[in-house]
């Protein structure tokens, strides 16, 4: 995909003496007081904030928090604690700028910190009247914000139609360059793991990516679904029995590619859903009606990752069990440390996969981590995310 670079643009000198107004994703996490209890996104955005900054450029910068009310500004709302750790971060002062639509005093060399985006009357439903006041605050337009690219708001798309300049930050460049590597030009066998409580939620990716991969594994309850597709028995583990027909066709689509959809040979049960909970190894064939399937047997986990050895690409989404009890964590474990051992170029999104990752100590070992949930899901469902497709259709000369 052909995007025009914020990065190429401050290396070729464009950018100094310019008002360039970044789109980040600041959305972190706060407690009761406000406090940010993970700062993982202002971290990420630092250094296209940086880059602009030190290519001489007057720095705007916004980003949504939360869901508030649009023309209702509450204190909660607001990105103050964001402006403050951004602060310390960059070693200066942030000013917070509120009602900035009509206008924002900023100099070359100085940044500061637009309120929460979507106060802004319009914003989500991307107002092309508000999207033409937002072009006009800026000569150069930076989408830094890949969790946001699957919606067309004002300060994703609008802004990028009507700005002088439109371009794609470092974080939403790396996300274009790791997709188009994993899914467009993937080095085979090319294997993806799907894993979640329901097919249902994730039923158009398995379907898209049945028309691409090599191998598609499938974990937690959306296993369970394949295990009844595939006449087995899974007593009263967490499954969708009328999508039963909808896995069907998903084997048989892979089946036809002569590709897979590798069943559990055996699994890990237990009678209830509970930490404390006794685990039991049985074969996939011997589950009892009062059984729940908590997670892939260790047979199942390492057949799947002598496949994931031996894998060109990998994508990620999902754990395979219940990780998050240690009796049960077992098959994710297996098929994380699996994932990390591969020469594969692997690409990893979706915030259990991204605490799974976390608690192995892996982060280091996946060729790209993706920082946006529903925008990862929708790329593996074969769409094209609205903030990709204005800013192509700008470096087009559209």
């Amino acid at each position: 995909m052909n995007v025009l670079r914020f990065t190429d643009l401050c290396a070729q000198g464009k950018v100094a003496g310019q008002r360039v107004f970044i789109r980040a994703d600041l959305n972190v996490p706060q407690d009761d007081t406000g406090r940010i209890t993970e700062d993982t996104r202002i971290r990420a955005s630092v250094p296209c904030i940086r880059a602009a900054l030190d290519a001489g450029a007057a720095v705007m910068v916004t980003s949504h928090l939360g869901r508030p009310t649009e023309g209702q500004f509450k204190p909660e709302d607001s990105l103050a604690p964001v402006a403050a750790r951004l602060g310390e971060l960059l070693g200066r002062e942030v000013p917070l700028v509120s009602d900035w639509v009509d206008g924002v005093q900023v100099a070359p060399g100085q940044v500061v910190l637009l309120e929460n985006c979507r106060l802004n009357k319009g914003e989500k439903k991307n107002d092309e009247a508000l999207a033409r006041k937002l072009a006009a605050l800026t000569d150069i337009y930076v989408n830094d914000a890949f969790g946001t690219a699957h919606r067309a708001e004002a300060t994703t798309y609008g802004i990028a139609q009507f700005a002088k300049v439109a371009s794609a930050g470092p974080l939403l460049a790396a996300e274009i360059d790791a997709i188009t590597k994993a899914l467009a030009q993937p080095q085979r066998p090319l294997v993806a793991i799907v894993a979640g409580s329901k097919v249902s939620t994730k039923l158009t990716i398995l379907k898209s990516l049945a028309e691409k991969v090599d191998q598609l594994i499938v974990g937690g309850g959306i296993a369970n679904t394949f295990m009844l597709a595939a006449g087995l028995k899974i007593g009263k583990s967490l499954a969708e029995p009328d999508l039963i027909d909808q896995a069907k066709a998903v084997i048989d689509a892979m089946r036809a590619r002569g590709a897979a959809v590798p069943i559990p040979v055996d699994v890990v049960t237990a009678k209830a859903f509970a930490a404390d909970a006794a685990a039991t190894i049985k074969d996939a064939t011997d589950v009892a009606d009062d059984d729940l399937i908590l997670d892939i047997g260790p047979k199942t986990a390492e057949l799947l990752a002598a496949q994931l050895r031996e894998a060109g690409t990998i994508v990620w989404n999902g754990p395979v069990g219940v990780f998050e009890f240690d009796a049960f964590a077992n098959g994710t474990q297996t098929i994380a440390h699996a994932i990390a051992d591969s020469k594969a170029f692997s690409i990893a999104g979706g915030g259990d996969t991204l605490a799974a990752i976390a608690k192995y100590g892996i982060e280091d070992k996946i060729g790209y981590i993706s920082t946006g949930g529903g925008a990862f899901l929708e790329i593996l469902e074969g769409k094209t995310l609205p903030a990709f497709e204005i800013l192509a259709k700008r470096a087009a000369g559209g």
